[in-house]
């Protein structure tokens, strides 16, 4: 492979925003799951709900901060290494970036500090509407992104000016374009899994090393999140996959490797695929039940690869297998929640050291999980960076591949010490568990009248 700025370009940036990616899609679920652990709290008055709470909001304050900083920099990085793509595209692209610091981020940050800071300040309803603001913030913050990616799927609502640069003629046709329903579903669901995984394996954990009350309900509150959610991930992902026939046939194909096109088109289970030869070097298959998957109906004519010219082709190997390792990892969250609710009715998961292992194991699916889907959303959609409208190729910055390859070593060099230290902290603390030390400390010396509030025997504020 010639490692040109172009190749460069596009590895720096997956580098970048894999790396990304994996704080939004834990924090978004996170957010929502503090939210419910305080609701609890306030209608049931369980204390037990209050620690979980003030445990996982010190791991959703770190995975916050990093999945900002590291936020920023692809914003950056699109001027410095694709400033065509800035040029073409930005009257499109930019408003819908802007509406997001606008309508969630802005949102997220003002309440942030109260979420984090304001348990001795403001009263309880106060304090949980700010949990919430930052929970609705991270979805707001999802439709967005989701939007702007799903109109580079499948663009609609736009035209050409004759300088090349691209103009809204029809906001809501670009906000909802074919493709964004389903997606932002799916990226919705798999960040409530996400989160869920991870709150699994780490009261897993600690259920291995000893009883402990906390633990053990949040452990049954995240096989309950994912027994729902995983099967329903399934059911959305089968529907984004249809609508893949109309909109990205040539991406339908490579996640299938489908190179002829015909009526009853195999499933392929697990395959070779090779663009040298234009096809499968082997292949384990089921007759037919590639097209009943994909349309409903096994008479179903479905396009190959080799409908597309050559260079429209999308990296056939790399797509396969990445939606193969998501869907793989689906399948896995859901035999994991179903076995867990079986537990449960049958006197508890805390008792089956063998589920608690599995669930440990478990922890990271989530993330690899969200990073294949994301492999399989742009390296499928290659060779456009604007599906029909602009390659990637035509959207690179005029840099050399010495320029790339110094800014990208100088990312993998940061990413690699920064954002390691972040894990191992949050690792740390996931593994030091809730306690009571997590409880914020009472505020004594102000008077019951204050403006704020008194201070109930938690140390929380008795006002909302």
């Amino acid at each position: 492979m010639d490692l040109d700025a172009l190749i460069l370009s596009r590895l720096q940036f997956a580098f970048t925003i894999a790396f990304h990616i994996i704080f939004p899609s834990f924090t978004i679920g996170l957010a929502s799951f503090l939210a419910v652990l305080e609701g609890l709290w306030l209608a049931t008055g369980r204390e037990t709900f209050k620690r979980l709470y003030l445990f996982w909001v010190k791991i959703f304050a770190i995975s916050f901060g990093m999945g900002v900083v590291s936020g920023v920099v692809l914003s950056y990085e699109i001027g410095a290494n694709w400033s065509h793509f800035a040029a073409v595209a930005a009257p499109v692209i930019g408003p819908l970036l802007a509406f997001e610091v606008l309508t969630a981020f802005f949102l997220e940050a003002s309440f942030l500090g109260v979420m984090l800071f304001g348990w001795k300040k403001v009263g309880r309803g106060l304090h949980f509407a700010s949990t919430a603001l930052v929970a609705y913030g991270t979805l707001v913050s999802a439709f967005w992104i989701v939007s702007a990616n799903s109109w580079m799927q499948h663009p609609t609502g736009f035209t050409t000016l004759a300088d090349g640069t691209l103009r809204a003629t029809s906001w809501m046709a670009v906000i909802f374009s074919p493709t964004f329903p389903e997606r932002l579903a799916h990226m919705t669901l798999a960040a409530y899994l996400t989160t869920a995984l991870v709150v699994g394996a780490a009261s897993a954990w600690r259920l291995l090393k000893g009883a402990e009350a906390e633990s053990s309900i949040a452990l049954r509150m995240a096989i309950g999140m994912f027994a729902l959610v995983a099967p329903a991930q399934l059911l959305v992902g089968d529907a984004a996959g249809k609508r893949l026939e109309e909109v990205q046939p040539a991406k339908l194909a490579a996640i299938e490797a489908f190179w002829e096109t015909r009526t009853e088109q195999a499933f392929h289970i697990v395959a070779w695929p090779d663009r040298a030869i234009a096809g499968n070097r082997w292949e384990i298959s089921i007759p037919k039940l590639g097209s009943w998957i994909t349309a409903g109906r096994a008479d179903a004519e479905l396009k190959g690869l080799k409908a597309f010219p050559p260079g429209d082709r999308p990296p056939v190997f790399i797509v396969f297998w990445a939606f193969r390792v998501m869907v793989g990892l689906g399948v896995a969250m859901i035999g994991l929640g179903f076995w867990g609710v079986w537990l449960i009715l049958r006197g508890g998961p805390e008792r089956s050291r063998l589920f608690l292992r599995a669930a440990v194991a478990m922890g990271p699916a989530g993330f690899v999980a969200v990073v294949s889907g994301w492999i399989v959303a742009e390296v499928g959609r290659q060779p456009w960076v604007i599906t029909g409208v602009l390659r990637t190729a035509d959207a690179v910055s005029p840099v050399t591949a010495g320029q790339v390859s110094a800014s990208l070593l100088g990312f993998m060099v940061v990413y690699g010490v920064i954002f390691s230290a972040g894990v191992i902290y949050i690792l740390r603390l996931i593994a030091a568990g809730p306690s009571l030390e997590d409880e914020p400390p009472r505020d004594t010396g102000r008077p019951p009248g204050s403006a704020l509030g008194a201070l109930d025997a938690e140390g929380h504020g008795g006002q909302s």
